[in-house]
């Protein structure tokens, strides 16, 4: 303990808010403001990447008719065509740029950025992250990220195409297909800026979890959000720079002609190709899977800390094995880098190398299928409270479920030989990162909204959206395992074309009114969260009555955080323990005897 004590020493000193606007609100390097930056900027993006998907299931319901208002204004434009429907080529775009703009721009900052950023320093009793002019940078990367990204529309013949796979030699290619010029340019130098900011902000938070902790924070004390947080800081800081090695090499055969992902004698539209050739479409794929199925669980881990956090206070239980579930969320993270080949079955590799990358994949169900039977554990005979955080984080566990054993059916090569690029796929994808992780954030974000801005948000706007979101997306997504089924292929914008699909059109219309649904539910949480910033309850210290440090302090929280640098006694999950005359135990509060978690 005195270790500890020393360690922390020169954290003592309170440091002093900045006076002025811009050094207090735009360059701040306080973690909290940070965070909101975060947070508001990932929701503009996640408002643009939403309405892309609503033009595309426009499309996919009604086949070359002009898009309502929006297709007025893009007459004869990169995605529309001369009467205002959306092109061939330009749903591709809205298809790529839709997948990017939400995984690069919105999940992955919203969990890291936001709830990483705002979070840790809370949880593990630190006045701030370990760097934080580094913090305000990977912000800082992150905007002209975005931007580069949406500048992609208004370049040449517009954004990039590929979709957000970017598999050569489509996206090597300059002629190759509208789009995979200048577009496709300006979204590689956007991924690896983003991808840049994220080992920024992966390496500071794993430095602070590791250093700052406070007297008695044990790596047995911390809440399982930032346990989760660790783990994806190591997956950033593991994967990333291997996506940012990508992404160089493409560049460089854009730009200066290098042939890595080109191979040679390659003919496009009857012409043959003027490079030299000689590289491999397939190094591509290898090099972009190894990042990006660690980045599903960078998009997941997050929010399964979340959940866990959620399902315990409303519980009023102890979580449920927490020693197994930060071993479960080690071996995802272990697994991770050894399943990304089951993205290539279709690729003609070997059977023996298929068989290893299906064996590794289905046992990573196991440490998913952990964390499952601990939640549910922790509900079975919980005194359970329906609060509007509680209500989505049990949709992020019953979305997950579903997502998760579409799952064990993909990772079977003969199975997935067959649904491979249908609509299953999508189904699956959305319902482990919008189902699992998505419900997560709006939780997350209801549930730390007090510690934010001092504030409660509206209940009955909260109960509304969560009704509409969980309603509307189960009809969205679910219909989509029927299509894939059918053999309905995804990326491809006239689903009608093909006369073995036309029977099963009505699923398409259905599934696009309930998209439209969903999108707007959306706007009823956007509403809520800035309406309640201004104008919502004032909140009390600790509304939910829950144990972690960050509810010990006054709503919103002062700048320096803590007073003074609080010494833990408890682990951050002990509720209804009966010990001290209430249901829950902060983490600072005096030791009983018997001890607590440890």
């Amino acid at each position: 303990m005195s270790e500890h004590a020393e360690a922390h020493a020169p954290h003592e000193h309170i440091p002093v808010e900045p006076r002025g606007f811009i050094r207090k609100y735009i360059f701040s390097i306080d973690h909290k403001w940070i965070g909101k930056q975060y947070l508001v900027t990932a929701l503009f993006f996640m408002l643009v990447g939403g309405g892309l998907a609503m033009m595309m299931r426009w499309q996919l319901a009604y086949p070359d008719t002009p898009v309502p208002i929006v297709g007025n204004m893009l007459k004869s434009s990169w995605i529309c065509g001369e009467n205002g429907a959306v092109s061939p080529e330009g749903f591709n775009q809205l298809v790529t740029m839709h997948g990017s703009i939400m995984i690069f721009l919105v999940v992955i900052p919203i969990l890291v950025g936001a709830f990483g950023n705002f979070l840790i320093p809370l949880h593990v009793g630190a006045r701030d992250v370990a760097f934080p002019f580094l913090n305000a940078l990977s912000y800082w990367i992150y905007l002209p990220a975005g931007i580069l990204f949406m500048t992609s529309f208004f370049v040449g013949d517009g954004g990039a195409g590929s979709g957000w796979t970017a598999y050569p030699p489509l996206s090597d290619l300059n002629n190759s297909s509208p789009g995979m010029h200048y577009g496709q340019i300006f979204w590689l130098f956007g991924v690896f800026l983003v991808g840049f900011s994220s080992i920024l902000g992966g390496m500071n938070f794993m430095t602070t979890i590791i250093k700052l902790r406070a007297p008695g924070m044990t790596w047995t004390r911390m809440p399982l959000v930032t346990w989760a947080q660790f783990v994806t800081a190591l997956f950033q800081l593991l994967a990333t720079p291997v996506l940012a090695s990508a992404m160089m090499l493409l560049m460089m055969d854009k730009l200066f002609g290098c042939s890595f992902f080109v191979p040679k004698d390659l003919v496009v539209s009857g012409d043959p190709s003027t490079r030299a050739g000689g590289g491999h479409p397939l190094l591509w794929q290898h090099i972009f899977w190894f990042y990006s199925h660690p980045a599903v669980y960078i998009l997941v881990l997050p929010g399964m800390g979340i959940a866990s956090d959620l399902i315990a206070t409303f519980s009023r239980k102890p979580i449920f094995g927490y020693k197994v579930m930060v071993i479960s969320m080690v071996g995802i993270m272990g697994l991770g880098f050894i399943v990304w080949g089951h993205h290539m079955f279709q690729s003609g590799m070997d059977p023996r190398v298929g068989m290893a990358f299906m064996m590794s994949t289905m046992l990573i169900a196991l440490p998913s299928g952990v964390k499952v039977f601990n939640w549910l554990g922790t509900l079975w005979g919980g005194s359970i409270r329906f609060t509007v955080p509680m209500m989505h984080a049990l949709s992020f566990l019953s979305m997950f479920i579903i997502g998760g054993l579409s799952g064990l059916w993909m990772a079977a090569t003969p199975v997935d030989i067959f649904i491979h690029d249908t609509y299953y796929v999508v189904a699956h994808f959305h319902y482990v990162v919008f189902g699992g992780t998505l419900f997560a954030v709006f939780g997350g974000l209801i549930f730390w909204f007090p510690k934010m801005y001092g504030r409660m948000m509206n209940n009955t706007l909260g109960y509304i959206h969560w009704f509409l979101t969980f309603v509307s997306f189960n009809l969205v997504f679910f219909p989509m395992h029927i299509l894939g089924e059918a053999g309905a292929m995804r990326r491809v914008s006239t689903h009608t074309t093909y006369e073995f699909l036309q029977p099963i059109q009505w699923m398409n219309v259905m599934i696009s009114h309930a998209a439209f649904v969903l999108g707007t539910a959306q706007l009823i949480f956007i509403f809520n969260l800035f309406w309640s910033m201004y104008r919502g309850k004032k909140a009390e210290a600790n509304p939910w009555q829950s144990n972690t440090l960050e509810w010990t302090m006054p709503s919103p929280i002062p700048y320096h955080n803590f007073d003074k640098i609080p010494i833990v006694n408890h682990g951050p999950y002990e509720y209804s323990t009966g010990s001290n005359g209430t249901d829950f135990m902060p983490q600072n509060a005096p030791a009983a005897t018997g001890g607590g978690h440890h």
